[in-house]
């Protein structure tokens, strides 16, 4: 179990790899435009977004596969509030004490709120959504333990017919879709893994079939994009639909997801080096998205490496080097924010660890899960 576990921290580094890879692209000017001929570099771009685009769902394939064998965990949740309020008001004091924060303009009011309410504001999107999971985390799991096998898998059907293979067909923009990009969808993805997990799922049967279908997913997701992007280039029609293919509960998307987490289950690291790499660089990457898409500092960074490495290059293998350079030095430098970040928390967790407030979230965590009823 321990190297399993270590397969799926190397997955987990490469989900958020993904993300950075996703958000250089959407900054640099590297993706298709609707109503645009595209250069060389936005087509190699948008060819790798159709792979990196699983990221998130990959993520919570993760989460879902482990938090629905384990019992609730308030000091879980806190901790990653903690986490959250660390950034979203430990950057904005830094960046005030250097004189760079941008919350003087008109909005001051609204931003204020987003840094001292980063959950309710949505600072942070995906951190919301990840957050409440967690929370409704045990009532799922109740549910997957209780449910026939017959019964959980046509919930998840259920829910995939209507949040995943209907949007994906039909080219209509529905009011109730968000594109993946909320709890509800977290939800699908959650029960999913807990599924895979109860009733110990192999999809296809082998690692090499698990790879073609995250590879042939992502290509299929390439090919629509592009070819509506074509369509809507010639005619001016499905503006909408030539961005579907990069929402998560896109069916190839979702796919393409299952496959990459499916090929992780056939993996097993071996104790050395990348077992090591995994163990020690898995837990920062959550933090590794809170710094990077802070408020703050999601529309500076790569003006940030630009000032190392130059400017994006027009042309496609220029701007694959310096997409590489980036997530390199990006990564590495968000690690080392959140290694401190961790000191500090090991710290206050030892120094203060027998206080009175931890002591009451551990009674309070034991009075919620000691199985007894009220």
């Amino acid at each position: 179990m321990r190297k399993r576990e270590a397969s799926y921290e190397l997955l987990r580094i490469i989900a958020i790899v993904m993300v950075l890879v996703l958000h250089y692209l959407n900054h640099s000017g590297s993706l298709l435009v609707s109503g645009q001929e595209p250069v060389s570099k936005q087509v190699l771009g948008q060819f790798i977004e159709s792979f990196c685009i699983v990221a998130v769902d990959v993520w919570i394939l993760i989460s879902g596969y482990f938090l629905s064998r384990s019992g609730f965990k308030l000091s879980r949740i806190l901790q990653l509030l903690a986490e959250v309020y660390f950034y979203t008001l430990g950057i904005t004091l830094v960046m005030n004490m250097v004189n760079s924060v941008s919350t003087s303009r008109p909005d001051y009011i609204y931003k204020t709120t987003q840094f001292f309410f980063p959950i309710s504001s949505e600072h942070y999107s995906f951190a919301t959504a990840y957050l409440m999971l967690y929370v409704i985390a045990p009532v799922l799991n109740r549910g997957v333990e209780y449910l026939r096998r017959k019964q959980l898998r046509a919930v998840i059907l259920g829910l995939l017919l209507w949040m995943c293979f209907i949007k994906s067909v039909i080219p209509v923009n529905f009011a109730t879709d968000r594109m993946g990009y909320d709890l509800d969808w977290y939800i699908v993805l959650y029960l999913t893994a807990a599924y895979i997990r109860k009733y110990d799922v192999k999809l296809l049967g082998t690692a090499g079939k698990c790879l073609a279908l995250f590879a042939g997913s992502g290509l299929m997701n390439f090919l629509i994009s592009f070819g509506f992007h074509r369509i809507n280039l010639m005619t001016g029609r499905f503006n909408y639909y030539a961005r579907v293919p990069y929402h998560y509960n896109f069916i190839f998307c979702f796919t393409g997801a299952l496959g990459l987490f499916s090929l992780f289950r056939y993996i097993t690291l071996r104790e050395g080096l990348l077992a090591k790499f995994a163990r020690a660089f898995a837990p920062f990457s959550f933090g590794i998205y809170l710094l990077h898409e802070h408020l703050e500092i999601r529309g500076r960074w790569l003006s940030w490496m630009e000032g190392i490495f130059g400017r994006v290059p027009d042309s496609a293998p220029g701007m694959l080097l310096h997409l590489i350079l980036c997530v390199i030095v990006l990564f590495f430098s968000c690690c080392f924010v959140d290694f401190v970040r961790a000191v500090i928390f090991k710290f206050v967790s030892s120094r203060y660890g027998n206080s009175r407030p931890f002591r009451f979230v551990k009674r309070l965590e034991g009075d919620l899960w000691d199985g007894s009823e009220d």
